[in-house]
């Protein structure tokens, strides 16, 4: 288990911090992650890559020469904000464009992708690649849903060393995407891991047990069976991988490989060269050749016990971009030309702090939402643990950690905004961009949705009505399911805030007062929450496991319903006398 930490909530930018000092000559930090030291080419494409932490040496590890130019790093196993990558990206771009690399994961696909689109719209162009090489994730049918794993690896490496190569943006991703195309990775684990603060590990596997087809976030496998001997594994993941061809490879004889045993976080290294002993000797029976295989390390999960091998099948084109050197804190091949580094930090620049005037009435309704989202941060304090255990029943167990975050983060940007003299809108605004910004992952962007949605409803001129907050909650609805793209009945927090709004709603527009509305409004929460546990996931990273989920409810749901609760006595008290 994780054991060193000070705050678990912190723990991310601690590590972060920590891991800079470490590589002074390799990496340097920027607002959102980190970006290399030394200095590169003018007119260059940029390949920024990034994730969650908790993976190391993905994702900070892998910046540096021949390898990413940056990494944007979010919360433990959820991705960095929109805001962050945007902030690495042009911190580590120099004219010739961007490509944005990153696992195939709810959170990042949205994130990266709103960063693309901001930072084009800036003069910037930016492309963005999720890698989908874990064959355990989905059908070959529904390829596009796999999840990166361990061939992250291989894809940033290939489009690293053509954008150093000198190829445009356009090749660089069309390289970027045949690597992709042509990686596979499965995986084992005999224990799951235990993030920082947490007693117990986010999955067990019974004694004599081992799970089979894992992901890097502490989500349990796919199914489980007996642990064997090491050449019994190395056996399950050579077949299991040399089942699945990518298109234009017809049998493994006479391919050549890149190939990678990767530990996932205690399998110790003696370990992974007696089972790549036996990976070594089936390849070499099906007739592959191997090229610069890699056994160790690359993409883990805290403490997670278990091993993936990934095999990308090179072509003529791909095979000198793999072998091509590379220089980063946490991979080291060949010998690159040596660039003088970097002067000076590259400081966030400022931003606008310009509070817009608001009204009497509208700072009045400020003190209200202020004193909704203190009692939101309490509720979801304590409510974390239980939230993560929840969310660990079929994900990754990290939704307690990533509400606190962004609950933290808006409150305190809201009482910044409060003492400023923001009104409500302006407020809100503020807290949803810290919510979205702290907590990264999907649930953060889709909070800062929700907060932003009832600011802008409000404005920071009258005194909000019942029907201009229900208003603002159903406008936050519709935000929330068109960036997310989940639906009622697919086991998400919409299965909640769909059928809150259409209370409020109703409720209102029959007169009721606020705090009235609320009070239906949240029962109807409350129950849809609780509704969710007889549901199958469709979407996020409990859809590959949604048999384990039925019979608990969603996280995201089940802490929005608390939230929504516990909101309620905060309109009571101040608005009644209204």
């Amino acid at each position: 288990m994780t054991r060193l930490f000070n705050d678990p909530a912190a723990f991310a930018d601690e590590a972060l911090e920590g891991f800079v000092a470490a590589h002074p000559r390799r990496v340097r930090r920027v607002p959102g992650g980190v970006v290399r030291a030394t200095r590169t080419a003018p007119g260059q494409v940029v390949v920024v890559i990034g994730g969650g932490s908790g993976h190391y040496p993905a994702f900070s590890g892998l910046v540096g020469q021949g390898l990413a130019h940056g990494a944007a790093v979010g919360n433990v196993f959820a991705s960095p904000s929109a805001h962050q990558v945007r902030q690495v990206a042009k911190a580590a771009q120099t004219g010739g464009g961007v490509l944005l690399a990153y696992g195939n994961y709810a959170g990042d696909v949205l994130h990266f992708g709103q960063a693309a689109e901001q930072l084009t719209a800036e003069g910037i162009p930016t492309r963005t690649l999720g890698v989908t090489d874990d064959i355990s994730s989905a059908s070959p049918a529904e390829a596009h849903k796999r999840r990166g794993v361990a061939g992250d690896l291989v894809v940033f490496k290939a489009a690293a060393a053509a954008a150093e190569a000198g190829h445009d943006l356009a090749e660089v991703t069309r390289i970027a995407e045949l690597a992709n195309a042509r990686t596979r990775s499965f995986g084992v684990a005999f224990s799951g891991c235990t993030l920082p603060g947490a007693d117990h590990p986010l999955f067990t596997v019974p004694d004599g047990r081992m799970a089979v087809g894992l992901g890097i976030h502490g989500e349990p496998g796919m199914g489980e069976q007996s642990v064997p001997t090491a050449d019994g594994a190395a056996e399950l993941l050579v077949r299991t991988v040399l089942g699945e061809l990518p298109e234009g490879v017809d049998s493994p004889r006479g391919q050549r490989a890149a190939v990678i045993l990767n530990g996932l976080g205690s399998v110790k290294y003696e370990e992974l060269f007696v089972v790549y002993r036996r990976v070594a000797q089936l390849l070499h029976e099906a007739g592959v050749q191997t090229v610069d295989p890699e056994v160790g390390e690359l993409v883990t999960s805290f403490d997670m016990a278990g091993v993936s091998l990934t095999l990308c099948w090179l072509t003529d084109e791909l095979e000198p971009l793999w072998t091509a050197p590379a220089d980063a804190p946490a991979y080291r091949k060949g010998a690159v030309e040596t660039t003088e580094l970097t002067t000076g930090d590259i400081e966030e620049q400022a931003a606008d702090d310009t509070i817009p005037a608001a009204t009497h009435e509208s700072r009045e309704a400020a003190r209200t939402v202020l004193a909704a989202l203190r009692v939101l941060k309490d509720t979801v304090d304590t409510h974390a643990d239980e939230l993560g255990r929840i969310d660990a029943a079929a994900g990754d167990g990290d939704h307690g950690i990533g509400m606190q975050r962004g609950s933290r983060g808006a409150y305190e940007a809201a009482v910044h905004a409060a003492e400023s003299g923001a009104g409500a809108g302006t407020l809100l605004s503020r807290a949803a961009d810290a919510w979205a910004d702290r907590a990264g992952g999907t649930s953060g962007a889709l909070w800062g949705v929700v907060l932003r949605a009832l600011g802008t409803a409000l404005g920071d001129t009258d005194r909000p009505t019942a029907p201009v907050v229900a208003a603002g909650v159903a406008q936050a609805s519709a935000g929330v399911m068109r960036l997310g793209g989940a639906e009622v009945g697919d086991k998400t927090m919409v299965d909640v805030l769909v059928p809150f709004a259409a209370a409020l709603t109703t409720a209102t527009g029959e007169g009721q007062s606020l705090p009235a509305a609320w009070d239906t409004a949240a029962s109807t929460a409350v129950a849809a929450a609780a509704a969710t546990a007889g549901l199958l996931p469709r979407m996020g990273r409990a859809r590959p496991h949604a048999e384990k989920s039925l019979g608990t409810p969603d996280a995201g749901a089940h802490s929005l319903a608390l939230i929504v609760r516990a909101v309620h006595p905060v309109l009571a008290t101040t608005l009644e006398k209204h």
